[in-house]
């Protein structure tokens, strides 16, 4: 059974929609119930017993470093890499390379927060060679990915933003565990329709390579930090 030590935190981007919010702040640095969001998922990690951490870096680096500095205030370790062109998350992916070396990790959107219990079954990847986490939310599949799963619940197709009926009511919850094995497939990524290196497609070629991609739900809450009113309800 494979335990995973081991964490990536997409923080690189502005995140425009929060408007005016951003300007001096990377959205996952914006504050849910008196800390960032970023924080609740380092904290959330930590007591499923991840101890090292790769942040991805953009937008205000400086404001991410600052605040967490080497990690050791908060018990952890904490390493850095600097998104430089924003291409992608495929691309964002490659940058935790070095930082994986040969062990398997988790790896989370900077803007997804989730009860902090679902991250023990996320740390415990058994066989598989990808994790991908799940919410059963037909309304929220129009604007992210469906997760389309076999009779084992293993993951056999991701489809972006699926147009017309989605063939499956499982929503991509943005939080993923992968062993390096994930790393071949990003390497060989191609620009999607929207001009961008989707880590989406390398988890489905992983998937459709005879891998297994084990799908897991998330229970209680969660929330993709998108926009202003999604983080005025989180703190009401």
């Amino acid at each position: 059974m494979t335990t995973i030590r081991k964490a990536v935190l997409l923080a690189a981007g502005k995140g425009t929609r929060m408007k005016e919010l951003t300007n001096d702040l990377p959205k996952p640095m914006l504050e849910v119930h008196g800390k960032p969001i970023l924080l609740h998922i380092v904290e959330g990690l930590k007591a499923a017993g991840v101890t090292e951490f790769c942040i991805v870096v953009g937008y205000r680096a400086d404001v991410v470093r600052d605040f967490f500095g080497d990690g050791s205030r908060f018990g952890v370790r904490v390493d850095y890499v600097t998104q430089i062109v924003q291409d992608g998350t495929g691309r964002v992916v490659e940058l935790a390379k070095e930082f994986a070396g040969a062990d398997a990790f988790v790896l989370s959107y900077g803007d997804i927060l989730i009860d902090a219990a679902n991250y023990e079954r996320l740390v415990a990847l058994g066989d598989a060679q990808g994790l991908v986490s799940v919410k059963h939310n037909e309304g929220e599949i129009a604007k992210g990915g469906c997760v389309v799963v076999n009779e084992r619940f293993e993951l056999t197709d991701l489809i972006e933003k699926p147009a017309g009926k989605a063939p499956s009511p499982w929503y991509n919850a943005g939080v993923y565990a992968f062993r390096p094995s994930i790393f071949e497939f990003t390497a060989k990524l191609k620009l999607s329709p929207r001009g961008e290196y989707e880590l989406t497609d390398a988890i489905r070629d992983l998937a459709q390579s005879g891998s297994v991609v084990q799908v897991v739900e998330l229970a209680g809450d969660w929330a993709d930090v998108r926009d202003p009113e999604v983080l005025a309800a989180l703190n009401g």
